[in-house]
């Protein structure tokens, strides 16, 4: 089974509230909520691709320093194995706009739980709960 390496942000407002962006039709799990990212390629650090995929997914410019790794999510699904780790961010340049005709939703930590997600993020939820309170 191929491993599938995935980074995903929780980027989080000045209210405590965090971004879920709505996976497009067409694609695998569309209409399901996620944390933004995207696939590492090769060569890439995650921290890069996390930079990389939120100027082109959101248009805001995310530095380095301000991605700090939370957890991370391993899972298998029928035909490949994610691995995904999860950073959480809360300084950027700009706002955060949806570039991919994506829909996006701040979400307060505790309502994460309510929002449909692919089956790897729902374990991430508890962490971001802990961190950032309901």
């Amino acid at each position: 089974m191929r491993l599938l390496l995935v980074v995903a942000v929780a980027l989080v407002d000045t209210d405590g509230r965090v971004l879920l962006a709505q996976r497009p039709p067409g694609k695998q799990l569309a209409g399901l909520w996620e944390f933004p990212g995207g696939k590492v390629e090769p060569g890439e650090r995650p921290e890069e691709t996390l930079i990389r995929e939120l100027a082109e997914e959101l248009g805001i410019t995310v530095e380095e320093p301000c991605l700090a790794p939370l957890t991370f999510a391993s899972h298998a699904y029928p035909d490949f194995h994610l691995l995904m780790p999860l950073y959480i961010c809360r300084r950027w340049q700009g706002t955060p706009r949806s570039m991919e005709g994506q829909a996006l939703k701040w979400v307060r930590p505790g309502a994460l739980r309510e929002m449909p997600m692919p089956p790897a993020d729902a374990p991430l939820i508890p962490f971001l709960v802990d961190l950032l309170g309901p």
